[in-house]
């Protein structure tokens, strides 16, 4: 499998709950809006902004045949297959490292996926995932450090420099991003 467009990782950590409800999508081939309200215990107005959100991406779509009350309401597109598909493996890896949601802030799957397998200086990670803010790229590696993610190590030299690598648990992640 290649790699998942940065883009892609970018726009997946838009909102919350798009990974969860691709991957649900994906799984089952369609839900009804309350069996996905049901399935993450969310609210009608947080899920219809995440339908709403993955609908504007193109990766989700209205069911045209609907009407039947066991039909699905929604269906992923032709282009949001392969997307449920990577969703689906980042979303078993993060029940399986015991990560919700809320755990994995916007910018944390581009960073998995942008940090090399050696150690990184906090600019270059800033700039392999431009437009990121460096408050943004800040608070995001601060909360991957404290789900043992990312490791942040100082080089002894004057002025030190932080350096980031991923830890054995972000590289579980950074394998179900890469297939």
């Amino acid at each position: 499998m290649p790699a998942v467009p940065a883009e892609m990782l970018r726009s997946l950590g838009g909102n919350r709950w798009a990974v969860p409800v691709m991957a649900l999508l994906s799984r089952e081939g369609g839900a009804r809006f309350a069996v996905i309200a049901r399935a993450f215990d969310l609210s009608h107005h947080s899920l219809a902004r995440c339908l709403e959100y993955l609908r504007v991406a193109g990766w989700v779509i209205p069911n045209p045949g609907h009407g039947h009350p066991l039909r699905p309401e929604y269906l992923l597109s032709d282009m949001g297959r392969p997307i449920g598909a990577v969703c689906e493996r980042i979303a078993a890896k993060r029940e399986r490292l015991a990560l919700s949601a809320a755990d994995l802030p916007r910018w944390s799957l581009p960073i998995v996926a942008g940090l090399a397998p050696d150690w990184t200086r906090f600019g270059e990670l800033q700039a392999r995932l431009r437009p990121v803010s460096p408050r943004a790229l800040s608070q995001t590696l601060q909360a991957m450090i404290g789900h043992d993610l990312v490791r942040r190590r100082l080089e002894d030299r004057y002025p030190p420099v932080a350096l980031y690598g991923l830890t054995g648990r972000g590289k579980d992640l950074a394998g179900a991003i890469t297939g």
